[in-house]
């Protein structure tokens, strides 16, 4: 099968960081579906993976998480699905990715399509779709209520993948106040397209922004990046006893302006349950058939920013290039070998 790989951490102007190659179909376990790709997308997990290669794999090494497809196989113990399904999903790290004609996925974290969605539309989903329920959700809990706070969600990063998502997920099933911060005009107007209440531009004092807005005594934040940036920001705005989660990964996080208002800290990865086979592994399934439902009803959208045209190595190199700038506006697809 077409597949694209690596086996050595190049920079990505190197043409040798992602090479089109050809692979052997892999075949399912007893839970596995196999799956048809026809669209991906790229997330800055596929950046960071790449460059964590310290020598020479000796055999190729193939990443993407997100992708779309149909079931053409399926393990003996499968339950949920059966050949034909179309299906969406953002595997685990621990096994091979989905820049491949085939994969092999574990049935309890994968979703039935959204019915509504093209292949490329339904491939910018999951993989922010399940970092931003997680967080709002499973971490943050915002359905319970944080004593005397307002009912409002500061999302720092609000144009990326999942500030994305998090924004309608917040406004259309949280029923939270939204701000986003943003710092480009097409990126403030994509946010507010998405739902957000106010945008605030971090390239500027956000505390200031804050305060001149009226924005203080929220009951939870999320940032996507930068975080240790906000910090003092972050406690400023939040009220006794809110609730912050992060999904980055600071080398230095000092946590100390957190304490006088008790505020919790809550980090996610969407990974956490394949990797350690919990026993809610298939809520994540659960999770992104709710999205599937949410989109299929019109609550919610794609967040598909770019289709950058068939799976390959070119393209890809071009992907991952245009999010190591860090200026990417929703997600980034690719569709079809």
């Amino acid at each position: 099968m077409k597949a694209v790989g690596y086996r050595a951490s190049l920079p990505i102007i190197d043409p040798n960081s992602l090479l089109d190659i050809e692979m052997p179909e892999p075949q399912p376990g007893p839970r596995d579906l196999l799956v048809k790709v026809h669209a991906i997308s790229v997330n800055p997990i596929d950046t960071k993976m790449r460059m964590r290669q310290s020598a020479d794999a000796p055999d190729w090494r193939v990443l993407g998480w997100d992708a779309v497809g149909d079931v053409i196989a399926t393990g003996h113990a499968c339950k949920k699905f059966k050949v034909g399904d179309s299906v969406y999903y953002s595997g685990a790290l621990n096994r091979n990715g989905t820049n491949a004609e085939y994969h092999c996925v574990d049935e309890r974290i994968v979703g039935h399509k959204p019915k509504s969605l093209s292949y490329s539309e339904a491939a910018a989903l999951p993989l922010t779709a399940l970092t931003a329920w997680e967080t709002l959700f499973d971490r943050l809990e915002i359905n319970r209520p944080v004593p005397g706070a307002k009912k409002r969600i500061l999302i720092i990063g609000g144009a990326g993948g999942v500030g994305s998502i998090a924004i309608q997920l917040a406004k259309q099933v949280g029923s939270l106040e939204v701000a986003a911060t943003a710092s480009r005009l097409e990126t403030k107007k994509w946010v507010h397209d998405l739902g957000a209440d106010i945008v605030f531009d971090h390239a500027e004092n956000l505390t200031e922004q804050f305060s001149k807005a009226g924005w203080n005594d929220i009951s939870f934040a999320f940032s996507t990046n930068n975080s240790h940036s906000y910090v003092n920001s972050i406690a400023d705005i939040l009220a006794p006893q809110g609730r912050f989660g992060l999904i980055d990964d600071p080398e230095l996080f000092d946590i100390k302006a957190f304490k006088r208002k008790s505020i919790s800290i809550h980090w996610e990865l969407m990974f956490t349950r394949s990797l350690f086979s919990t026993e809610d592994l298939d809520r994540q399934g659960w999770i992104l058939d709710q999205i599937a439902d949410l989109i299929d009803k019109r609550s919610i959208r794609t967040t598909m920013g770019s289709h950058y045209g068939l799976i390959n190595a070119t393209n890809l190199r071009r992907a991952h290039s245009d999010i190591e700038t860090g200026r990417v506006k929703g997600k980034i697809v690719l569709e079809g070998f």
